[in-house]
């Protein structure tokens, strides 16, 4: 066996009506409660208040989080937590509100200043006690160490750091039931390339991550397409919260590459969900990627389309690709650039600030350049 190293991520508390017993884990004084005005306005964080409440703890409520959070969005809930001597964090919602928490509570624990820390391993002070809500099945940022925020220009810049791993996860199900089916297409896709992307990492990929990576696909394969059609089948909610939860772990030891570097300026400058950028370039990042990944494309292929076992390594890697677009079809999202607004002639710009992604590009099985950046927005146009 080769050397490697793996983190294990947070404690996790899985299952329904855990509020009351998750909050008794955070230490006593005023909680930082970092959210978005949707999750406050259906309030499915009713209970959580009740149990902060309860237990004595004054809830400090940032709602204001929004879609690929601006830099702006992080320093103000930084400053509403310091007026109100916040001790502790809990980030509730999608991605956007836990990577807020996640930066928010580091910030307050360490008093840096946030432009000394972007990048990989750069944060290595103390944080406040963190605790991270998903309420949908997708991002996996609960599992992870990563922060993405939105700055100047729409460039996308991360914070990487094992302090901003939370000290607990709380995979509650209920909280996913009823997701509109766009969100859960596009969150759940979110995970399957999360899945795939670490199998096929060229950095630090290592058995456990590839272990985590096997079993998240499989689970949110066989299940998107039910939970788009069936958005209050809690089985079905609850594997692809425990599958996105996996494939976060996964990605968080064995990171991501040129999806994701293609599908961030989609977002940034186009203001486009992450899961659904991510399911607009996959299939023509994996095709520029099938030879140099073609052996772990064939390893995985069974999972997606178990038929093409017998095939031969092109032929099942082949396969894989053919597999995830019918998957991402079947939920109903329209694949296409043109499908949401971009115009051909924004490729030069997208592959421009695709570029920028260097933290993500390295971890691709195989180089992208920038032309190669405008070729695969051309494909996928």
């Amino acid at each position: 066996m080769s050397g490697f190293s793996f983190f294990p991520g947070p404690r996790v508390l899985a299952g329904s009506d855990r509020a009351a017993e998750a909050v008794a884990k955070l230490p006593p004084g005023p909680t930082l409660f970092v959210t978005d005005r949707g999750i406050t306005e259906l309030g499915l964080d009713r209970a959580w208040r009740d149990a902060l409440a309860a237990a004595g703890n004054s809830m400090i409520i940032f709602d204001n989080v929004e879609a690929d959070p601006s830099r702006d969005t992080l320093l103000a809930a930084v400053a509403v937590g310091r007026e109100h001597g916040a001790c502790s964090v809990i980030g509730f919602g999608g991605g956007s509100p836990m990577d807020v928490a996640k930066l928010a509570a580091y910030l307050l624990g360490s008093g840096d200043d946030l432009d000394a820390i972007w990048g990989v391993d750069v944060a290595a002070g103390p944080r406040l006690p963190l605790m991270l809500v998903p309420t949908t099945a997708g991002t996996g940022s609960e599992a992870t160490p990563i922060a993405v925020i939105t700055c100047d220009g729409g460039t996308k810049f991360a914070v990487n750091a094992r302090p901003l791993t939370a000290d607990w996860a709380v995979l509650d199900a209920s909280l996913t039931l009823g997701l509109p089916r766009h969100v859960t297409a596009a969150t759940g896709i979110d995970a399957i390339v999360h899945a795939v992307e670490a199998f096929t990492s060229a950095r630090l990929k290592n058995p456990m991550s590839d272990l985590l990576a096997r079993e998240a696909l499989g689970l949110l394969a066989a299940n998107l397409v039910t939970a788009c059609d069936e958005p209050d089948n809690i089985d079905t909610r609850s594997a692809m919260l425990l599958g996105a939860h996996l494939a976060g772990l996964a990605f968080a030891n064995a990171p991501v590459g040129g999806v994701h570097a293609l599908a961030y300026p989609l977002g940034g400058m186009h203001h486009l969900p992450h899961g659904l950028s991510n399911a607009l370039m996959l299939r023509a990042v994996l095709e520029h990627n099938l030879e140099a990944a073609r052996a772990l494309y064939a390893e995985l292929a069974p999972i997606i389309d178990p038929g093409c076992a017998a095939s031969g390594s092109q032929g099942r890697a082949r396969a894989l690709i053919d597999g995830l677009e019918r998957l991402c079809a079947a939920t109903g999202l329209p694949l296409r650039l043109r499908d949401h607004g971009i115009e051909r002639g924004d490729v030069p710009a997208l592959a421009s600030e695709a570029m920028k992604q260097t933290r993500l590009l390295v971890n691709n099985p195989c180089p992208i350049s920038e032309a190669d950046a405008r070729r695969l927005y051309e494909a996928a146009w």
